[in-house]
């Protein structure tokens, strides 16, 4: 009789049992996004941070970004594998949609720009089954601690190239000298084991700039982002490809070779114009003001 009344009106449900996984050196990085308020240039304003975390060794990599998009997600591996000197041959990733277009029961479907950037550094992509985010715990940790660490160390940026600066450094000596319990190692003294099992970089870093195609007007610019940047004349009236680096550097090209480079400026800074772009223009425009008026004579 006793036994009826101390037991539970429902039943509770049995907890859900979860065994550690733990992967060889050099097979695995783990990629999530995490965010915060913080003040950037006297602005409040929310800071996107990508964590790839290597699964032996723990050591990881930050990079804060002001989105998410698929460029800055990119741009993220591409940092952490040049700062972990090497790459890995798995990279697992959320269904995020920079990498993931879609995923029905492990039937997924890559995003393509992920899938040149795997390509390029010969990794091999896989994706989390949905609403199975412990599969990348290792890195879900990572970002709660930089929330409750680095985050609170740090409140005010001038830029989120000052994050990103103290983010390396608050990496080389507070995280990468971090004890883990379950090992008695830090990370650092943990890659010193991976680090032979990387893979060896490409010769070159993938291409994460933004890419658009625009039309040279008659008078020799480009538009983009409201404001007018100049083109070779010889180039009017044509298409022309461009690049936007995630550092604002804008790079533009025709039939694949670059014919023009520019820092993007607001539309208050003024059209921005390269003499040279436009020199054959303003011959031409001085061969007509320079005319003898016999020239118009004869034409009357």
């Amino acid at each position: 009789m006793l036994r009826y009344y101390i037991q539970p009106k429902r039943k509770m449900r049995p907890s859900k049992k979860t065994v550690r996984f733990e992967t060889q050196p050099g097979y695995q990085l783990q990629h999530d996004w995490g965010e915060v308020e913080a003040e950037v240039a006297g602005q409040r304003c929310r800071v996107h941070f990508a964590v790839n975390t290597l699964g032996f060794s723990r050591r990881f990599h930050v990079f804060a970004a002001p989105k998410q998009d698929a460029e800055h997600t990119y741009e993220s591996l591409v940092r952490a594998f040049r700062y972990f000197g090497g790459s890995v041959k798995t990279v697992l990733v959320d269904n995020q949609k920079a990498a993931v277009l879609k995923n029905n029961n492990g039937k997924v479907v890559f995003n393509s720009g992920f899938l040149l950037l795997a390509d390029h550094y010969g990794f091999l992509p896989r994706a989390c089954r949905p609403r199975r985010a412990r599969t990348k715990g290792k890195v879900e940790r990572m970002v709660k601690y930089l929330k409750e660490n680095f985050f609170v160390r740090y409140r005010r940026f001038d830029s989120f190239a000052h994050i990103n600066q103290l983010l390396e450094q608050w990496m080389a000596d507070v995280a990468d000298r971090r004890e883990l319990r379950q090992f008695r190692q830090t990370p650092e003294q943990r890659f010193t084991q991976e680090q032979e099992h990387l893979q060896p970089l490409p010769g070159t870093d993938f291409d994460t700039s933004y890419f658009d195609i625009r039309h040279v007007s008659w008078d020799g610019y480009i538009e983009v982002g409201g404001n007018r940047y100049s083109v070779p004349e010889s180039l009017c009236g044509q298409p022309v490809s461009i690049r936007i680096s995630l550092d604002d550097e804008l790079r533009i090209y025709s039939n694949e070779q670059q014919v023009a480079s520019h820092r993007l400026c607001s539309a208050a800074s003024g059209w921005q114009t390269v003499p040279e772009h436009h020199a054959p223009l303003w011959q031409q425009v001085s061969q007509v003001e320079h005319r003898p008026l016999s020239a118009y004579e004869e034409l009357l």
